[in-house]
């Protein structure tokens, strides 16, 4: 029988594995897709614009744990590269919404088709069927820790 402070050192030891892995495939997948020069940050605002839709500097800056100040000039530099643009908020014109560019979104597919591509083929060569199996059955896990609080 396992006791709670077994369990506890088990657990660190597999968060310490499993960020480790994580980072590393994080790390092989933006390789994948060059999006040039861009920051992190930058790439970081591209992406949740995409998953999420148009929204203000204020929103992405929560969303993002920045101060709007900084999340002003992340968008900034944005516009200026063709990848975002301003337009006032119909609901409130005082406000303006961010949202992506056709380029923006464009490239956000293109990039997510090549990560998507090469993650595919990695699993197809390295991967027997059972162990692609092992793999979806703890993709389940994960998804259950990653929205745990």
């Amino acid at each position: 029988m396992t006791t709670r402070q077994e369990l506890g050192s088990q657990a660190a030891t597999v968060a310490a594995e499993l960020r480790g892995v994580l980072g590393r495939l994080n790390r092989r997948l933006r390789q994948q897709a060059d999006f040039g020069d861009l920051t992190r940050s930058q790439l970081n605002v591209l992406s949740r614009l995409d998953r999420e839709g148009p929204g203000t500097v204020s929103d992405l800056a929560r969303a993002e744990g920045v101060r709007p100040q900084s999340m002003g000039a992340t968008v900034a530099s944005l516009e200026e590269t063709g990848l975002v643009r301003r337009d006032p908020d119909p609901a409130d014109g005082r406000k303006t919404v961010i949202s992506l560019t056709a380029a923006a979104r464009e490239a956000v597919a293109t990039n997510r088709s090549l990560r998507q591509d090469w993650l595919q083929r990695v699993l197809e060569r390295e991967l027997a069927p059972a162990e692609l199996d092992r793999v979806r059955e703890a993709i389940a896990l994960l998804a259950r820790v990653a929205e745990a609080d």
